[in-house]
């Protein structure tokens, strides 16, 4: 361990922090993530492990009654920028908390931001807000946006998509840009089924909001990757986009942006062949748009195994030599390390066999990529051995499940009418939340170990109109009998009982948190869909499902029957713990200097199982002086931080929400704060509400 080092502290031209741990009078946190190479990482010393046990509340912000908060707050020249639930942006004193102004957009939505991006020429500066298909410019003074950018202070990111029907598309810009030189680059979120917009990669003048440059995820004819598609299928094909965010080397111009999956998720009949650009990292020249190289981590994904996190920059040592690296966490639990420069990898890289898909028209790749170094950070078989021992009830009902159930590793395809175990579960392994590092090259980064399960089903021929719609865009999440998962998939039973009409169709067309929105779903489809889901549809007027798909529904002959989480009876991970873990890996030399449960279900620590860990959202920070600050956890509502040498936890808070956000530090008038986002919409059950958190030294 004491080879690996944590060198943490570090001079650059924004920070300057000293030896004796005082802070510099201003640091902010300019960037999402903290810096545009998505490190995660502070040179503030104030806060150390011997004083760390001392920090108090010193301000709270009550953003909402209810809705979720995944906003890494921006931190600038002593105030900070964050959004509500309802996706308004407020300017707070960082060191109070205090509202200096709000800008509301107008727009209806409960769909996430996890952050802003700044840029300055150091005469004028502007604040990039994200909200739905919109990218705001406002003044970061008042919070008015410039009406020289774009369309009277906003630019549309449904438009120049290759469609006339832009209205149509589902957009949104869940996490913010990038800023390089005079150009905001940027990616956006969009469905899990067709249709679905392609997810071209695309640079804007920070000033005009013009249209600079674009790169297409799904090639068009005569571009590299091309063949890796069915002739036409840019036409037809969509996502293969970057929702988790990008970083940026700026000295060297590059912008590396990791895609998620193409659409749709589970069944690629119609996309044979590996879907280049989709599931890939690439390296792009950040002025150009132009491919300087490329590295696809899933072939043909029909697993919904999207790159889920921005890379992280950093520099190692191998062999006596500095190599400036990225590396990419994943879903299965690899992480891929690359040289950032060359595309190649730091760690041996195999391409293995797994199995192949026996559902008629799917064509799987024989072979995936494997990072055989570091070894992975979440598990990746399911067997009876580690199936939960909670109690012999328990034990029992999952072992039966079990033996029902197909696969258990990695890369198993779906089954017909058949649950197929997925591990790690659809979120990871990694999620958004991503990694932090510090300089000495040391990772650090949060995991999900639960098992997951999904399936595929024939399309009903003879279903309604409404049926159709719902089974090929709602399913996903809800299941095919409308049951969903709870608390994260809700039931669709009687929701007409529950909500109006209006509600609903507000729902459908701006989303609610893990619900993307369908502004597609209009006209007949959306009537169709409604009269489904409040038993008011006329299935005797004219038109069948099929029809009604040849107007832009997904017609696909089989369907993904819903995500499941592998649950015991009471409502556990049916596997042994740990259900999440914190990590720290030296990528000097690709070994763990650490690992511990991260969360708990207080009910089970009453029980006397406490350490547990659980499924978590959001990331770590890591400082020079020594800390690793991380909520995440979603059912303890804890705020924690822990030794960056040991991993020993050193200090908690509870939080009146779950932190599922990256908490974010700073400095105002030489005093360090530590400040995190929390909303009760990932636990249903506990306290209901959003507010930011603000600790700092007595």
């Amino acid at each position: 361990m004491a080879g690996a080092g944590f060198l943490l502290l570090r001079t650059s031209g924004l920070h300057t922090v000293s030896a004796a741990g005082t802070a510099q009078k201003q640091v902010g946190w300019l960037a999402y993530n903290g810096g545009k190479d998505n490190a995660h990482y502070s040179p503030l010393t104030q806060i150390t492990p011997e004083n760390v046990s001392q920090l108090k509340q010193v301000w709270r912000f009550d953003a909402g009654t209810s809705g979720g908060l995944q906003t890494n707050p921006l931190v600038v020249d002593g105030t900070l920028y964050a959004y509500t639930p309802a996706l308004r942006v407020v300017a707070l004193n960082a060191a109070t908390g205090e509202k200096q102004w709000s800008f509301d957009s107008g727009i209806t939505a409960a769909q996430p931001s996890r952050g802003f991006s700044w840029w300055s020429d150091g005469r004028e500066k502007r604040l990039y807000a994200f909200i739905m298909n919109y990218v705001y410019v406002l003044n970061p003074e008042d919070g008015k946006p410039i009406p020289s950018f774009g369309e009277q202070g906003r630019i549309d990111l449904r438009k120049g998509l290759g469609t006339d029907d832009f209205q149509e598309l589902p957009v949104v810009a869940t996490t913010p840009g990038v800023i390089f030189r005079n150009l905001l680059i940027v990616g956006f979120r969009t469905a899990e089924t067709k249709p679905a917009a392609r997810g071209d990669i695309r640079a804007y003048d920070v000033k005009t909001g013009k249209l600079q440059w674009s790169f297409h995820t799904i090639p068009h004819p005569g571009e590299p990757g091309y063949e890796t598609w069915p002739a036409g299928a840019w036409q037809k094909a969509g996502a293969a986009n970057n929702w988790s965010g990008m970083a940026l080397d700026e000295k060297r111009g590059i912008v590396y942006v990791p895609t998620g999956s193409a659409a749709s998720d589970f069944y690629g009949a119609d996309r044979a062949g590996k879907n280049l650009y989709a599931n890939t990292l690439l390296a792009l020249d950040a002025a150009t748009g132009k491919l300087l190289w490329h590295f696809q981590g899933v072939h043909h994904d029909i697993w919904d195994r999207d790159f889920p996190s921005p890379s992280t920059l950093l520099t190692v040592v191998h062999d006596g030599k500095k190599i400036d690296a990225i590396a990419q966490p994943t879903k299965q639990g690899f992480l891929f390390v690359l040289d950032r420069v060359t595309g190649k990898p730091v760690f041996p890289i195999e391409e293995r066999g797994f199995p192949t898909s026996d559902v008629e028209g799917e064509t799987t790749s024989p072979t995936q990529p494997v990072s055989t170094m570091p070894a992975p950070y979440a598990r990746q078989v399911l067997t009876e051995s580690i199936l939960s021992t909670r109690t012999p009830e328990v034990h029992e009902q999952v072992l039966k499940e079990f033996r029902a159930m197909k696969g258990g590793g990695l890369f198993v395809p779906m089954s017909m009418d058949k649950q197929t175990i997925v591990f790690p579960g659809f979120d990871g392994g990694v999620e958004w939340g991503g990694s932090a590092v510090t300089p000495a090259g040391v990772l650090i980064l949060n995991s999900n170990d639960i098992p997951w399960t999904g399936g595929l089903t024939k399309a009903k021929a003879n279903a309604s109109p409404g049926e159709t719609v719902y089974q090929s865009q709602c399913a996903f999440c809800h299941g095919k009998e409308r049951q969903g998962n709870p608390p994260e998939f809700p039931s669709l039973v009687d929701i007409g009982g529950r909500i109006s009409v209006r509600e609903i169709e507000q729902r459908i067309h701006g989303g609610s948190g893990r619900m993307p929105s369908f502004p597609g779903l209009t006209g007949e489809k959306l009537r169709a869909l409604v009269g489904y889901l409040t038993g008011t549809e006329d299935t005797k007027s004219p038109g069948s499902g099929r029809e009604l798909a040849s107007k832009g529904v997904d017609d696909a002959p089989y369907q993904f029957t819903g995500y499941r989480k592998f649950q015991d009876k009471d409502g556990y991970p049916a596997v042994q713990p740990p259900w999440g873990t914190l990590n720290a890996i030296d990528l000097n030399t690709g070994k763990y200097l650490w690992r511990v449960p991260l969360g708990e279900y207080p009910e089970l620590v009453k029980q006397g199982m406490p350490n547990t860990g659980s499924e978590g959202y959001g990331g770590p920070v890591v400082t020079a002086g020594g800390i690793v600050f991380i909520g995440a956890t979603i059912y303890d509502r804890k705020f924690r931080a822990f030794g960056a040498r040991t991993g020993k936890l050193l200090w908690s808070a509870e939080l009146p929400y779950a932190g599922a956000a990256t908490p974010a530090t700073y400095s105002v008038n030489g005093k360090q704060y530590v400040v995190i986002a929390a909303s009760g919409a990932r636990d249903k059950s506990g306290p209901q509400g959003a507010a930011y958190i603000a600790f700092a030294l007595p």
